[in-house]
């Protein structure tokens, strides 16, 4: 009995209502002892607030379900991209009710305002839908969904609580690697700034010999299939398949700079995966290997059709560590895992020329047995301020010093290229494009 008794009061919760009408009701007592002829009408208003409070409540507590609820979310949450999740409601009461909705999102969202209005008549139901976007790859734990009811008459509130507490992980952001592939089915690439390159000279992939069309090149014509068949006959040619495609991703003190609520190693981790996905669609083999100051995870490369779900998997747990790489247990690792000239793609993070060229002598060895192509990041704040006018001498020196390291970077791209190795510089909002575009030039011209 006390267990139902302090769930009653628990679960009872006043309102703005009952308040104003309390209020105007000590009004009116008060204003009864300077006009007597008021007389009994302070004490009639109060009674029937009173009398309408104990049926309000009545309303609302005379079935012990008067409502139901729950929240609809994906199996996982995609990182930095806007996952849909909402919350199903249903009335069971016999009269229409106003509800008010809070979801418990996880801490990490640091949000406060997730409280959802809406009114439902006589068994309606709705679904309430909202967005939540992750910043961080991990376990995300949502709580309870506590939703307040309250009937036509609006004096009190009664709170119902369900449990639905659950974990959801967020992942790398694989609805952009989704978007990057219905785009690439319907031909709409474009759209989102991946280049149609122009291919140069042939492949050597033979793909089959086909009748010959204006617009061919002559120089593919096959001579003696012509001659046996009557017509010219020329032979075709398809992108080279099942070459290898390997991401390493730095995971040292360096990716750990922030943009846009993401730090560097989630924008070169969501660009991997994209990438995998894309190699993938064209047949390649893809890899990955994560580096910091010691060995991270290996994936061979593969193209078989669970190996990007494994390439999700290894990611999901990546995490930056506050060293710095270890470039010399870097290529013995490229060395002993790619046995084959591949393309591998580098993801890290150079501030200044000095940083570059500590790690320069292994980048030459690596480039010596594969196609390297290093990817770092734009700072993209320092520009800002290189582009600004300065408006005293402190602006001056903050201008001349970012400047300075704007002019670095640029510097970075023209070492690397005087040594063979090919480089993106690239902002972090723009990484994903940038890198695919670089694997289709790559791949048009031949050069894997």
């Amino acid at each position: 009995m006390k267990n139902i008794i302090d769930l009653f009061y628990k679960n009872l919760f006043l309102t703005n209502r009952l308040f104003a009408g309390l209020t105007g009701s000590a009004v009116l007592f008060l204003l009864s002892f300077f006009f007597p002829w008021m007389g009994v009408i302070p004490e009639l208003v109060f009674w029937v607030l009173m009398i309408l409070f104990v049926i309000d409540i009545f309303m609302l507590y005379q079935t012990s379900k008067g409502v139901f609820a729950k929240r609809h979310a994906p199996e996982r949450l995609s990182n930095s991209d806007n996952n849909e999740l909402g919350v199903y409601i249903e009335n069971w009461y016999t009269f229409g009710i106003s509800v008010g909705i809070i979801d418990e999102i996880p801490f990490q969202f640091q949000k406060r305002d997730i409280w959802f209005k809406t009114s439902l008549k006589p068994r309606e139901r709705k679904l309430i839908n909202y967005t939540l976007r992750p910043t961080r790859r991990g376990e995300y734990e949502f709580g309870d969904i506590r939703v307040y009811v309250k009937s036509p008459l609006g004096l009190v509130r009664r709170r119902y609580n369900f449990s639905q507490a659950e974990t959801l992980p967020v992942y790398p952001s694989f609805l952009q690697m989704r978007k990057y592939e219905l785009m690439a089915i319907s031909n709409r690439l474009t759209d989102i700034g991946i280049k149609k390159i122009r291919r140069i000279g042939h492949s050597l992939e033979f793909e089959q010999v086909k009748t010959y069309v204006q617009g061919d090149d002559y120089r593919t014509i096959n001579w003696k299939a012509s001659a046996r068949q009557g017509s010219l006959m020329v032979n075709s040619y398809t992108d080279e398949k099942s070459q290898h495609v390997y991401c390493i991703i730095d995971k040292s003190r360096a990716m750990k700079m922030p943009f846009d609520g993401l730090s560097l190693l989630d924008y070169a981790i969501n660009a991997s995966l994209v990438l995998s996905n894309v190699a993938l669609l064209k047949e390649d083999k893809a890899g990955l290997i994560t580096m910091s100051e010691k060995p991270g995870a290996i994936v061979p490369a593969d193209r078989r059709p669970a190996h990007l779900n494994k390439i999700l998997e290894v990611l999901y747990k990546e995490k930056t560590r506050y060293l710095e790489t270890n470039m010399e247990l870097l290529y013995s690792t490229v060395r002993k895992v790619v046995k084959q000239r591949s393309l591998v793609v580098f993801f890290t993070n150079y501030e200044s020329l000095n940083a570059l060229n500590r790690q320069l002598p292994f980048l030459k060895r690596i480039a010596k047995y594969h196609l390297l192509l290093v990817v770092f990041f734009e700072n993209t704040e320092l520009k800002k301020l290189s582009e600004q006018p300065a408006a005293d001498v402190e602006g001056i020196y903050i201008k001349t010093i970012a400047e300075k390291f704007a002019y670095d970077k640029r510097l970075i791209v023209k070492e690397l290229a005087k040594h063979g190795i090919q480089s993106i510089l690239s902002a972090p909002q723009n990484l994903t494009v940038n890198t695919i575009n670089r694997y289709l030039e790559i791949k048009s011209k031949q050069k894997i």
